[in-house]
C-alpha cells in the first residue's frame, strides 16, 4: 500500500467519512480484486468518488475542480497521447501563456507531469479531480478527436459511388455521439456543418446546447455512417432523405429517426432519440392538476365521442394521450392505435405504423380500423380534411376517439376543425373536449435557492408586491449547470358545454370562445404554470416563454369588473 493510500485512509477516518468496519472490507476488495485503494472504495460505494477527490486534494495540498463544469477542449488531445493519459490519469485541460493545465487523479505524480512536459513541450500545472468523471472524459475525448476520413472519398457530384463503410474512428464517433446523447437525456442530436466547423448540439429538455464534438473533417464519414445504419442511399446527397435505425444503450433498445436535409456548408443531420421501452406515464407524473384529472377520468368514461390533445410539435401530446390509454387498456376493449411513429408500447393495443411510401396513411388506416370492431381508437394526428371526417365520424358512431391536433391553445382547435370543412353541427356532436399543453423545465432539486422576480415579470403575472415564494435552479453537476432537469407540463382543458356549443353553431372566433371557456371555469396554461411555479416546480421565466395568455390582460379585467 502506497504512504498516499495510507494517508487517505487515516484523512477519511478522521473525517468520519468512512467507519474501520467498511475500511476492511474495502481493504478485502483491493486485495482480491487487485485494485488500489481508491477503486476499491469507488466499487464497494462506502464513499463518492468526489468525496474521496475532495480527502486527497487535502492530502496532495491541491487544487480541486469539478471536471464537470468544464468543457474540455478535445482538440488539446493532440498535446498528449492517448496511452500516456490512459496510464496516468490525466487530461490536457486549458493552455494559457505557455502553461499547461492538466486534471489529474495523483497530481504528485512526478512521473507523469515529466511526461505531459515532454509531449506537450511546455509547463505543466496540476489541478485534482473525480477519478470517475475522468475517466470518463479521457475516454470522450479521445473518441471524439479521432481524425478518420472514409476509406473512400465521395466526390462533390451526388450520384458519384459512396463506401459503403466508415473508418473504425468515424464508427467510433458515431458511437460516442449516440451514447452522449442518450446518457445526457437527449430528445435529439443536431449535427450541422458550418464553413470551418462541425456543430454539434443535444435538444434537452427543450433546450439546444452545443457540444464539442469531431472536427469538420470527419463530417462526410459520420454522415455516410448514420445513413448505412439507417438504410439510406448513399449516393444522395443534394436530396432530403429520412430513415430510422436502432441501436442498444445499457442493454434497452433506442430507436432513432434520422432526417438529412442538403445544405451550402454540406448535408445536415437531425437524429430523433426515442427509447424503445418507454412506458406511459399516469396524470400525476405529467402534471395533470388535481381537478382536470377527475374531469379527464369522467370523459374517458364515456362509450364515445373525441378528446382532442392540441399543442406544437414535442409538447408531450403523445405521451398524455398514452396515459389516457393506460387507464383504458384491459381485455375487455379493443383498443387500436395510428401513429407516426409507434413511440410507446403497450400490451393488449393494436398499433399501426403509417407508411405513406406505400399508400398507408391516417386516412386510409383510419377506414380500415372502424371495420375491425374497435372500442377506442387513437388517431397520432390529424393533418387533413379526409383523416379529420372519418375520425369524427368514428366518434359519432360509437367509438371513443383519442387524437391530436397543432394548435396555440384549446379554444383555437374549433378554428381548426373549421380549416378542414367540418361543420359546427358535427364538431358539436363529436367533440367532448380539448387538452391544451405545453412542457416547461423543472426547476433542479438538487440546487434549488430562492428566485428575485425582476418587475416585468413580475408586472405580466399581476404578482402582489410582497409575494416572494418563488425559486429557482442555480446550476449544479446533476443539472449539467442550466439549473433545470426533466419537465413539466402546464395544461388546460376546454369543456364542450351547453353554452360553448352554441356559441361554436354560432361561428364564434376563438378569442369569444376562450373568454366563454374562462368564465365557465377553465384554468388557462398560464394560470396552471403559475401555481407549479409557486409550489416550485418551475420558474416564471418559463412560463412565460411559453404562455400566450398574459396575466396582466387578466388582471386589468378583474380591475374594471370590481
Amino acid at each position: 500500500m502506497s504512504n498516499q493510500d495510507i494517508f487517505l485512509e487515516q484523512a477519511l477516518l478522521e473525517e468520519e467519512q468512512i467507519t474501520t468496519v467498511e475500511l476492511d472490507t474495502v481493504r478485502r476488495h483491493a486485495l482480491e480484486c487487485k485494485v488500489d485503494l481508491v477503486d476499491a472504495l469507488i466499487a464497494c460505494d462506502v464513499i463518492s468518488a468526489r468525496d474521496i477527490a475532495l480527502a486527497k486534494a487535502g492530502i496532495c495540498e491541491a487544487p480541486y475542480v469539478e471536471i464537470g463544469q468544464y468543457e474540455p477542449t478535445f482538440a488539446n488531445t493532440q498535446l498528449l497521447p492517448r496511452a500516456a493519459a490512459e496510464q496516468f490519469r490525466m487530461f490536457p485541460l486549458f493552455k494559457i501563456d505557455d502553461v499547461l493545465t492538466l486534471a489529474m487523479d495523483d497530481p504528485l505524480n512526478l512521473e507523469a507531469m515529466d511526461q505531459a512536459r515532454l509531449y506537450a513541450q511546455c509547463e505543466v500545472d496540476a489541478v485534482l479531480c473525480d477519478r470517475v468523471q475522468l475517466d470518463a472524459v479521457i475516454g470522450r475525448a479521445y473518441r471524439l478527436s479521432q481524425i478518420g476520413t472514409p476509406v473512400v472519398e465521395v466526390e462533390s457530384a451526388p450520384e458519384e459511388e459512396a463506401p459503403a463503410e466508415a473508418s473504425q474512428p468515424v464508427v467510433a464517433a458515431v458511437n460516442q455521439m449516440l451514447m452522449d446523447a442518450c446518457a445526457q437525456g437527449a430528445s435529439d442530436v443536431h449535427i450541422n456543418p458550418d464553413q470551418n466547423e462541425l456543430r454539434l448540439r443535444f435538444r434537452v429538455d427543450g433546450i439546444l446546447y452545443e457540444q464539442q464534438g469531431p472536427p469538420l473533417s470527419m463530417h462526410l464519414g459520420i454522415v455516410q455512417r448514420l445513413k448505412v445504419m439507417a438504410n439510406l442511399d448513399l449516393t444522395q446527397t443534394r436530396r432530403p432523405q429520412d430513415g430510422k435505425f436502432r441501436f442498444d444503450y445499457k442493454n434497452e433498445p433506442i430507436d432513432v429517426r434520422m432526417s438529412t436535409l442538403p445544405t451550402v456548408c454540406g448535408e445536415n443531420v437531425v437524429l430523433r432519440v426515442l427509447s424503445g421501452t418507454q412506458t406511459p406515464l399516469d396524470f400525476h407524473e405529467l402534471g395533470v392538476p388535481a381537478h382536470m384529472c377527475e374531469a379527464l377520468d369522467e370523459l374517458i368514461a364515456r362509450p364515445y365521442g373525441m378528446l382532442l390533445v392540441t399543442g406544437p410539435t414535442g409538447c408531450g401530446k403523445t405521451t398524455t394521450l398514452y396515459a389516457v390509454l393506460q387507464k383504458l387498456n384491459d381485455p375487455c376493449r379493443n383498443i387500436m392505435t395510428i401513429e407516426d411513429p409507434v413511440e410507446i408500447r403497450l400490451p393488449y393495443l393494436r398499433q399501426i405504423q403509417v407508411h405513406a411510401e406505400i399508400g398507408l396513411t391516417f386516412a386510409s388506416a383510419l377506414r380500415s380500423i372502424v371495420r375491425q370492431d374497435p372500442d377506442v381508437i387513437l388517431v397520432g394526428e390529424i393533418r387533413d380534411n379526409e383523416t379529420a371526417t372519418i375520425a369524427l365520424q368514428a366518434a359519432l358512431t360509437g367509438h371513443l376517439v383519442l387524437a391530436t391536433l397543432h394548435t396555440n391553445d384549446a379554444a383555437g382547435a374549433v378554428a381548426r376543425l373549421r380549416d378542414y370543412n367540418l361543420p359546427p353541427f358535427v364538431i358539436n356532436s363529436a367533440v367532448l373536449a380539448v387538452v391544451a399543453q405545453r412542457l416547461v423545465r423543472r426547476v433542479c432539486e438538487h440546487c434549488v435557492v430562492p428566485d428575485t422576480i425582476d418587475d416585468l415579470i413580475r408586472h405580466r403575472f399581476a404578482l402582489d408586491p410582497d409575494e416572494t415564494d418563488f425559486v429557482r435552479g442555480k446550476g449544479c453537476p446533476r443539472c449539467g449547470h442550466t439549473g433545470y432537469r426533466g419537465r413539466v407540463g402546464l395544461f388546460e382543458l376546454l369543456n364542450f358545454t351547453p353554452s360553448m356549443q352554441v356559441l361554436v353553431e354560432q361561428g364564434g372566433s376563438t378569442k369569444k370562445i376562450r373568454e366563454r371557456a374562462a368564465r365557465e371555469g377553465m384554468r388557462q396554461m398560464w394560470q396552471d404554470g403559475l401555481e407549479k411555479a409557486r409550489l416550485g416546480q418551475t420558474t416564471l421565466q418559463e412560463i412565460a416563454k411559453v404562455s400566450a395568455v398574459l396575466a396582466v390582460g387578466t388582471s386589468q379585467r378583474r380591475r374594471k369588473s370590481a
